[in-house]
């Protein structure tokens, strides 16, 4: 008896693979549309990330408010533009810690003047026999637009990155997304 049910539960998983393969498949997450000061907005976040792995001290200045606070969900947050530019000195140099982000979403809110920007972070660690030798995280950046227009860091803080494996540093790289995704 118990062989008899075994060989038509069998039967009828057999019978039914063909219907499940049929299924489609589940739907991609949606892509954000931005409005264009959103889009704006991306283009800065770019551009910072860029200030760092091109180790320019004065570009990445630029787009520090120079009232902004890092590490900003930390009991005690690095403060102001000249403070921040000491602390992240080493990672501007870049001889031992690569940084690179990219944004995956911005909302712009308020009255048209604060935005908030999230995306992953990758750290590589320059010595190739390091262990590990990338680490993943993600970021948060709350942006203001000046009474000058720009579009300058006010807050910054992300998630405490985890060692990456190899794979995971190439699936950063290929989600990377120059292009701001507008409306």
């Amino acid at each position: 008896m118990r062989r008899a049910v075994a060989v038509v539960a069998a039967c009828l998983a057999v019978s039914c693979l063909p219907a499940l393969a049929q299924e489609p498949p589940p739907a991609a997450a949606p892509q954000p549309q931005l409005s264009a000061d959103e889009c704006a907005v991306w283009a800065r976040e770019l551009g910072f990330a860029r200030s760092l792995a091109e180790h320019d001290a004065a570009a990445f200045a630029a787009f520090v408010h120079p009232q902004a606070a890092f590490g900003a969900g930390r009991a005690q947050p690095t403060r102001g533009r000249e403070a921040i530019l000491a602390q992240w000195a080493e990672l501007i140099a870049g001889k031992e810690l690569r940084l690179r982000w990219y944004p995956q979403r911005v909302t712009v809110g308020g009255v048209g003047d604060v935005a908030w920007s999230s995306g992953p972070a990758l750290y590589q660690r320059i010595d190739p026999g390091a262990q590990p030798r990338y680490l993943i995280g993600q970021y948060q950046s709350v942006w203001h637009r000046d009474a000058d227009g720009v579009w300058r860091v006010l807050f910054d803080d992300g998630i405490a990155p985890r060692p990456a494996t190899e794979a995971e540093a190439m699936a950063f790289e290929r989600g990377r997304r120059e292009d701001c995704p507008r409306r």
